[in-house]
């Protein structure tokens, strides 16, 4: 885990990947409750016997529940000591690039791409790429924005 306690401190990582998180691994239960909670109950999610005919051999992870696992796998790789608060700014270029069977494993590498200080904050733009295990292709990758506010 990277602290991060200066400007500077962040401005020496542009261009650097931030590290790797743990392997995750997403069973039908997480599945199910990001279904509840989003109201997405689509088929193939949820529904493991007409899933398992189906050309994915089981359910898959919603690719938006692979997108809100960004910012806990990121917390594993950097924690910020300035500013009082991180908040999700936005996310850019988000690509769902391989379906993720139940029961598969997956972990976040994260490169800084570039910072902007701004009146609001200073922003941090980075890449995000999922990869998922036993798969030559990531399951997402996403460039996104976090704003670290005074």
């Amino acid at each position: 885990m990277i602290e991060i306690t200066s400007i500077g401190q962040m401005e020496a990582l542009v261009g650097q990947e931030i590290g790797t998180s743990d392997w995750l691994k997403i069973d039908q239960d997480m599945i199910n409750a990001f279904a509840t909670a989003t109201g997405d109950h689509q088929w193939i999610h949820v529904d493991t016997a007409r899933a398992a005919a189906s050309a994915f051999g089981s359910t898959i992870v919603h690719g938006f529940f692979l997108l809100s696992l960004l910012p806990k796998l990121k917390s594993q790789l950097v924690e910020f000591k300035l500013g009082s608060m991180t908040i999700n700014y936005g996310s850019e270029k988000v690509r769902f690039l391989a379906p993720v069977p139940v029961n598969s494993r997956v972990r976040l590498k994260t490169k800084l791409l570039k910072i902007e200080v701004a009146a609001s904050g200073i922003k941090l733009f980075t890449k995000n790429n999922l990869e998922l295990a036993g798969s030559t292709k990531d399951a997402l990758v996403a460039e996104t924005i976090t704003l670290l506010k005074a």
